[in-house]
């Protein structure tokens, strides 16, 4: 019988060491180092494979049914046998294999594949082959990388992205379709593990697992440098901050992609490393697709659960409505974990309390602060909240750096899960560290607590998407965003702030669902109200929106307006929509009915 710790020891209580520069530059870090742990992402698997080969690594429903499940030990076995035949198609250290499909069992087996036997992969948004218009991202990237292998599951769907780059000249691995040419995935199941077991023998900590490219918001997509040493430290910092997981080996259902950092790396290398079951969910956070999320839900009781901000607000209505499915929830549940966007108070509200009725406890309910860059995890909170926002402080191994920029804190950090830079650009690679090796978050952090910085960070705007009003004073533009958000009663699913040498702020407005169904007096009403009262409520000129602007166009991703991941990029949005931003400030048109002001 297993005896749990007590519940304070469920998470980490770190103590902290600062240096103070006469600048203002401020040096944080655990006074304890990071604790030793396995070298090499394969060691993880094998280690689970020889003492749990039974348990389940990795799940997914087969079209809609059943679950299919493979154990640690099937893994390894069918690792080693594609990766055996990933070396004999040619692919090593320098022919990497380029991944254009989605979360799949076969996407994960290929993954582990690479990782076991020193082929470094790349999977990049699926929305890069079949949502881009000109494939103009998905040709930089693979020109850059030279795969030499591409996977994509359905030949037929990404054949026009597999001609944009030119595949012809590659292998094309796929399930079906593809040409007589494509080698089905399942031939590589048979290969003889033998060449992988020796390939497995020369991997080093500094051997490169994977590269994970940023969303490309401006300009080509950069190609992350992802090695064993950078995953196996996140890990233990992972481990080191969520200490349940020596104990209860983590359970999770997740839809996040796994071109992205978050669930690529942290969820994924969270369940790997620690023994854990990883369950593939097919539902979305959007209407006709979280249906299937429910679905899921009420088969399986995670221990750690993540998701966006949206798929809460999603979530929580769902759980209000249904005990059961409530009680099944909050069953086994450590704590939830949300990224990508903010969070809002409301929605932090009902969850809180729902985990309180359920449970009779407080459920950790917290986010962090993290980059593709470093792995990603950074800084995490562990302490009950009582507002959305905390991200808390850095793991064990790692020194944030904060650095005074106006009246702000730059962040900074160093340590062994950050990159060694971009594959192929060593110009922004030398662009994204300081003269003391630190890598340049570009986010500015502001302290909960001035006078003791181990009550953790906020975020406070991304330096780059700031700005002045005329009268100097400088807007933190995604705090701004995050409190006009909320504040719109659920009208509004994004906004993006304007007002760069204006007398004041002003905002462009993505309507949600709820409000698109609305007949258009009301809808104007309403959002009079919402933005007047938020005026109300703010503190001054560089929070305070005093006019918006309802967008009647989509956010368009190849003009780099919208990232793979969903989210605005705020001074593209700003410099697509300058002849809008004008229209709003033309005090002429103020109360036209098309612009709304506080």
């Amino acid at each position: 019988m297993t005896v749990q710790p007590p519940a304070k020891s469920r998470f980490w209580s770190p103590v902290f060491e600062y240096d103070h520069r006469p600048d203002g530059t401020i040096l944080m870090r655990q006074a304890e180092p990071l604790p030793d742990h396995l070298p090499l992402v394969a060691d993880y698997l094998d280690h689970w494979a020889d003492a749990t080969p039974d348990a389940t690594w990795m799940a997914r429903r087969a079209d809609g049914g059943d679950w299919r499940r493979i154990s640690y030990a099937q893994a390894r076995d069918m690792a080693r046998s594609i990766g055996a035949a990933l070396l004999g198609l040619g692919l090593g250290p320098d022919r990497p294999l380029l991944v254009l499909s989605e979360n799949s069992l076969e996407h994960a087996l290929l993954g582990l594949a690479c990782t076991y036997t020193g082929i470094p992969y790349a999977p990049v948004s699926p929305a890069y082959s079949l949502v881009s218009k000109d494939h103009g991202k998905l040709r930089d990237i693979a020109a850059l990388l030279q795969p030499g292998a591409v996977f994509a599951d359905d030949g037929a769907a990404f054949t026009p992205a597999l001609h944009a780059i030119a595949a012809t000249g590659r292998t094309v691995i796929t399930l079906h379709g593809g040409g007589a040419e494509a080698v089905p995935f399942d031939s590589l199941l048979t290969a003889d593990p033998a060449a992988a077991n020796a390939a497995r023998a020369a991997l080093t900590p500094d051997t490169v697992v994977k590269y994970l490219f940023t969303s490309g918001s401006t300009g080509s997509p950069k190609a992350v440098i992802n090695t064993n040493r950078m995953i196996c430290a996140m890990a233990t910092m992972m481990r080191d901050c969520y200490r349940f997981l020596t104990w209860e080996p983590p359970v999770v259902l997740d839809w996040a992609p796994w071109n992205h950092t978050a669930a690529g790396n942290k969820v994924n290398y969270l369940v790997l490393t620690n023994g854990g079951s990883y369950y593939i969910d097919d539902g979305r956070p959007v209407r006709g697709k979280f249906a299937e999320t429910l679905r899921n839900l009420n088969d399986v009781s995670c221990t750690w659960y993540f998701n966006v901000p949206v798929g809460y607000d999603m979530l929580i209505d769902a759980l209000e409505q249904d005990d059961a499915l409530a009680q099944k929830f909050y069953a086994k549940l450590g704590m939830l974990f949300y990224a990508g966007a903010g969070m809002a108070q409301h929605t932090w509200d009902r969850l809180s309390a729902l985990g309180r009725k359920v449970t009779g406890r407080d459920v950790l309910l917290a986010t962090g602060l993290g980059a593709t860059e470093t792995a990603p995890f950074a800084l995490a909170c562990t302490h009950v909240q009582d507002k959305a926002g905390n991200l808390g402080v850095p793991s064990r191994g790692l020194t944030l750096k904060l650095v005074p920029s106006g009246d702000k804190l730059e962040a900074r950090l160093k340590g062994p899960t950050i990159t060694p830079g971009y594959f192929g650009d060593p110009a922004r690679t030398a662009d994204a560290f300081d003269d003391e090796g630190f890598y340049c978050l570009g986010d500015a952090l502001r302290p909960a607590d001035p006078q003791d910085l181990s009550k953790g960070f906020y975020f406070d705007g991304r330096v780059a998407e700031n700005f002045k009003l005329s009268t100097g004073t400088w807007v933190s533009v995604g705090s701004v965003r995050a409190a006009l958000v909320d504040a719109m009663g659920g009208l509004v699913r994004d906004a993006v702030v304007v007002g760069e040498n204006q007398p004041q702020l002003g905002a462009l407005l993505l309507l949600s669902d709820k409000a698109k169904a609305l007949p258009e007096d009301e809808l104007t009403a309403r959002l009079q109200d919402c933005l007047t009262n938020a005026a109300k409520r703010a503190t001054g000129s560089a929070s305070r929106v005093q006019r918006a602007l309802v967008l009647d166009t989509t956010p368009s991703f190849d003009k780099g307006e919208v990232t793979e991941k969903g989210s605005l990029n705020q001074r593209a949005m700003r410099d697509s929509h300058a002849a809008r931003i004008s229209e709003l400030y033309a005090t002429a048109h103020a109360g036209n009915g098309k612009i709304i002001t506080a």
